[in-house]
């Protein structure tokens, strides 16, 4: 297993969950709930997810390679794109309010997967993690370095993204992100047209 890939996947999947959308929503039931139990239901939801888009990198991967290198690059400005113009603030997770009033005992956890599972499906780390996967033939380093970028950013959704918010705006969180992977767009381009 490749230690660089992970620390890279960790990297790229951190910068683009910390500003999302089911972050907020972490913030919001780990306000309202016992903590520990909402980062437990928000990380198994996020390993269901990561596994997924580590199966559909990996079946991505079966196409021929100028194709998969294309789509990689087209992924990874998409992601680039999004991360650049569009205001999370706009997207204000609604029902998240009502799912995660004062839920108690196992209910806080079945409530913080049921919100991140429905969520996530096609976010932008998901697609990332599919992209990542199909580009690297490391299913399980890629599905490690995920997995723990999002169980991280749950934690920090769960016991302190107010806090965080208080020191770095996430406007500036998906600036950084976006421009990491605007890079890694024209990294794919350049390997498309050179290699």
């Amino acid at each position: 297993m490749h230690l660089g890939l992970i620390l890279g996947v960790f990297a790229v999947i951190f910068l683009a969950e910390l500003p999302d959308k089911t972050m907020i929503a972490t913030l919001i039931m780990g306000s309202r709930s016992r903590p520990l139990l909402v980062w437990i239901g928000v990380t198994a939801a996020f390993g269901v997810h990561a596994a997924l888009a580590v199966v559909a990198g990996r079946l991505i991967a079966l196409l021929p390679h100028t194709l998969v290198e294309a789509i990689t690059a087209l992924l990874f400005a998409g992601g680039a794109a999004y991360l650049l113009l569009v205001s999370e603030e706009e997207e204000v997770i609604e029902g998240v309010e009502e799912v995660a009033e004062a839920p108690r005992g196992l209910k806080p956890i079945a409530t913080a997967f049921v919100v991140i599972f429905i969520g996530e499906f096609g976010d932008l780390t998901q697609i990332l993690t599919v992209n990542l996967a199909a580009k690297y033939h490391q299913p399980l380093a890629v599905f490690i370095g995920a997995f723990a970028a999002l169980a991280a950013v749950g934690a920090i959704g769960a016991f302190g993204g107010r806090a965080l918010s208080r020191f770095i705006p996430l406007g500036v969180i998906r600036k950084i992100g976006g421009v990491l992977l605007a890079g890694f767009a024209i990294y794919s381009l350049v390997v498309l047209f050179t290699g």
